[in-house]
C-alpha cells in the first residue's frame, strides 16, 4: 500500500503562477512589433482589432448565459476578447504608457481570476489526498489485523503440533519401558488407545 512520493520540479510548481503575466507581456510584445510594423494610428486595423474584440465578448456572453453555459468556453472567450483589445491598443499607441497601463490592469485581472480556480483546485487536491490518506489508513488496519490473526493461528497449530509430537514421543517411550500398563495408564485419565481396529470394531456392535 506505500506508494512513491513523487516530488514536482520547482520549474513544473511555478509554471502555472508564470502564465498569467507570460501571456499578457506577449500580446503586449506582439502589438509593439505590430506598431513598429505600420499598425500606429492606423484606423482600419484599430477597426479589426475592435471587432474582433467585440465578437469574442459576445461569444463569450452568450456561452455563459443561460443554465446550459459552458464556463470554459465563456472565460476562454472572455480572455481573447482582452488580449485582442490590448493587442490592438498597444499596436495603434504611438507611446508606451498606455499600453502598459492596459498591461498591468489585464495582467492584475487574469491573476484575479486565476487565483479563485487555483484556490478550487487546492482544495480539490486537498480533499482528494485526505481521502486517499484514509483509504490506506482503513487499508494498512485491516492488513494488521489479518497479519495478527494468521500469525495466531500459525502459532496455536505450531503449538498443537509440538504438543502431538511431544505426547506421541512420551507415549513411545513409556511403552518401551518395562512395566508398561496401558489400562493402568487409561484409569489415570488419559484417553483410551485403541489398541487395533479389529477390537474397535467389535466395541462398536
Amino acid at each position: 500500500m506505500n506508494e512513491p512520493i513523487v516530488t514536482r520540479h520547482w520549474l513544473a510548481i511555478a509554471a502555472p503562477k508564470a502564465a498569467p503575466v507570460l501571456a499578457t507581456s506577449t500580446v503586449l510584445i506582439l502589438g509593439r512589433i505590430w506598431n513598429a510594423n505600420g499598425a500606429e494610428h492606423s484606423v482600419g486595423n484599430a477597426a479589426l482589432m475592435v471587432v474582433l474584440a467585440a465578437g469574442a465578448a459576445t461569444a463569450g456572453a452568450f456561452a455563459s448565459a443561460g443554465r446550459a453555459g459552458d464556463p470554459v468556453i465563456a472565460g476562454t472567450a472572455f480572455a481573447t476578447s482582452g488580449a485582442l483589445a490590448l493587442a490592438g491598443v498597444a499596436g495603434y499607441a504611438d507611446g508606451l504608457s498606455l499600453p502598459l497601463l492596459l498591461w498591468a490592469l489585464a495582467t492584475a485581472v487574469t491573476y484575479g481570476l486565476a487565483a479563485r480556480y487555483w484556490r478550487t483546485d487546492r482544495r480539490e487536491t486537498l480533499a482528494h489526498e485526505r481521502h486517499t490518506s484514509l483509504r490506506h489508513e482503513e487499508h494498512a488496519h485491516v492488513e494488521r489485523v489479518e497479519a495478527l490473526r494468521a500469525g495466531a493461528q500459525i502459532q496455536v497449530a505450531r503449538e498443537g503440533a509440538a504438543y502431538a509430537e511431544a505426547l506421541a514421543a512420551a507415549l513411545t517411550a513409556r511403552a518401551a519401558l518395562p512395566g508398561f500398563d496401558l489400562a493402568q495408564l487409561t484409569r489415570a485419565g488419559l484417553p483410551e488407545l485403541p489398541t487395533s481396529r479389529t477390537d474397535t470394531t467389535k466395541e462398536d456392535w
